[in-house]
């Protein structure tokens, strides 16, 4: 008998070989359908980011004053950096600030999340009122920090006054300068409490009950089962004002040098980002500017990588295996 062959689509490995080139061109136009919607942000961040963040690093190289070309001279902003003692100053002013700006920060976002996580139907009203100063422009709160710190009427030394506290100079005394500056930029505490608040929300009672039942009170409860749940979002919050007060600007350049404000003491609110500014946009010092730019972000990534070694015994996420 005359063998009969199978039709050729029926043939045995036929459809593999037709489904490979279509799952081909299927993964070809996923590809292509996903660079078109990451087009817009990976044009943006090559033009804005990327650009000027090599720009920078060969400026840093160069003596520029936007008038005239760029120069090379090598690594001499670097050793003029160093030897610059205004730098000094200013990184001390700013890591001082930092110390005393991040754990407070940290503290009262953290108080008033657990307050808030008990306020039942009112919560969303406080929401609203807490994250609302962080609204206010940065410039209005500069301002806003000489009217209520002055050292005469100032309204903080007023409220000092009727508990017979002699209030101190905030503006013009150096001691007091930055912890005035420092109370201030607790304003804007209420984008992390929203933070913490969601974190704690998303704790389970079951763990909380579980403690309560054996034995455990409100504060070793909080302690021992609410902090280690939320410390991933307590870690954020330290690291992104980490971040934020080694680049404090607005609000200590519009108190203390905004319109050539001569009249406070402005070389205990000279933070480094302020002389950074003051380098490349009043003096046209762009090379030595960039210079200071880099060196900025080294230290910034260094504090953040000591941050990410230390979180990793102090941070629970969900999920780990407990050692």
């Amino acid at each position: 008998m005359t063998a009969v062959n199978p039709p050729r689509a029926a043939r045995p490995g036929a459809r593999g070989r037709h489904e490979a080139p279509r799952r081909r061109r299927r993964r070809g136009g996923d590809r292509l359908a996903t660079v078109a919607f990451l087009s817009p942000w990976l044009v943006g961040f090559a033009v804005f980011t990327a650009w000027p963040l090599l720009y920078s690093a060969y400026l840093s190289l160069t003596d520029y004053d936007v008038i005239n070309d760029p120069s090379f001279v090598g690594f001499d902003n670097y050793a003029q950096l160093f030897a610059d003692p205004k730098v000094g100053l200013a990184l001390g002013n700013t890591l001082l600030f930092t110390v005393l700006q991040v754990p407070l920060h940290a503290l009262l976002a953290l108080l008033l999340a657990l307050l808030l996580n008990q306020a039942g139907r009112s919560a969303g009203l406080f929401r609203t009122t807490f994250f609302l100063p962080k609204m206010t422009p940065p410039v209005a709160v500069g301002i806003l920090f000489l009217l209520l710190f002055n050292g005469q009427n100032g309204l903080i030394n007023a409220v000092l006054g009727v508990f017979g506290i002699d209030g101190p100079s905030w503006t013009t005394d150096p001691a007091w300068v930055k912890p005035g500056l420092v109370l201030m930029s607790l304003w804007s505490v209420g984008a992390s409490v929203l933070i913490l608040l969601a974190a704690l929300q998303n704790v389970p009672r079951e763990l909380q009950e579980s403690a309560r039942i054996d034995g455990a009170g409100p504060l070793r409860t909080t302690l021992s089962v609410t902090l280690p749940m939320i410390s991933p979002a307590l870690f954020f919050i330290v690291v992104v004002n980490t971040i934020a007060g080694l680049q404090t600007f607005d609000e200590a350049y519009t108190a203390f040098f905004g319109a050539g404000n001569t009249t406070y003491s402005n070389d205990a609110a000279l933070f480094y980002v302020i002389y950074l500014f003051q380098q490349a946009f009043e003096y046209l010092h762009m090379g030595y500017a960039s210079a200071l730019a880099w060196v900025l972000f080294v230290i910034i990534m260094a504090i953040t990588a000591i941050q990410l070694v230390v979180s990793r015994r102090l941070v629970h996420y969900e999920g780990e295996e407990s050692s």
